[in-house]
């Protein structure tokens, strides 16, 4: 048997959990990720917007979130872009590590679209200009697992 996730309209509530640091970029993946629910069928009433302070803070919130049991897929939104001090590495990683372990916890999709950029004009043409918007693409990829999800046998949960 092969399983494998569509881009269907799925059931249930989304929650997209967006950092206001970076917000000249965070809100066009935030309006992306929007735009990609709504263009597959998820009316804007089944979704949610939470703002968090930073990147850093997005796993704590995505982690209770998704462990609700109120949203069918938990969709991170931040933009962390390299400086002068160790300051990025730190907060990347914390990001990264946190999201993941949010996903393996609560059991329900939570996915990654927090850029991590060298430079602003990386995170400009990641967040709607040149390379597409990575919001965009992380709303279709909790979708796509949603949908995967509801196909696989209950154990695999």
């Amino acid at each position: 048997m092969i399983y494998e996730g569509d881009f269907s309209s799925p059931p249930g509530r989304f929650v997209l959990v967006a950092a206001r640091f970076n917000a000249f970029i965070v809100d066009q993946l935030l309006a992306g990720a929007q735009d990609a629910l709504r263009r597959h069928g998820v009316p804007d009433d089944r979704v949610d917007v939470v703002r968090v302070p930073g990147a850093y803070e997005i796993p704590l919130v995505a982690q209770r979130l998704g462990k609700s049991g109120k949203f069918a897929a938990v969709i991170c939104l931040g933009c962390v872009i390299r400086g002068d001090t160790d300051h990025y590495d730190y907060v990347a990683g914390a990001a990264t590590n946190g999201i993941a372990s949010a996903a393996l916890n609560c059991g329900v999709p939570v996915i990654f679209g927090v850029l991590t950029t060298d430079t602003l004009d990386q995170a400009i043409n990641r967040a709607g200009a040149k390379a597409g918007n990575k919001g965009h693409e992380a709303a279709v990829t909790a979708i796509e697992m949603v949908n995967l999800l509801a196909k696989l046998p209950e154990g695999s949960r």
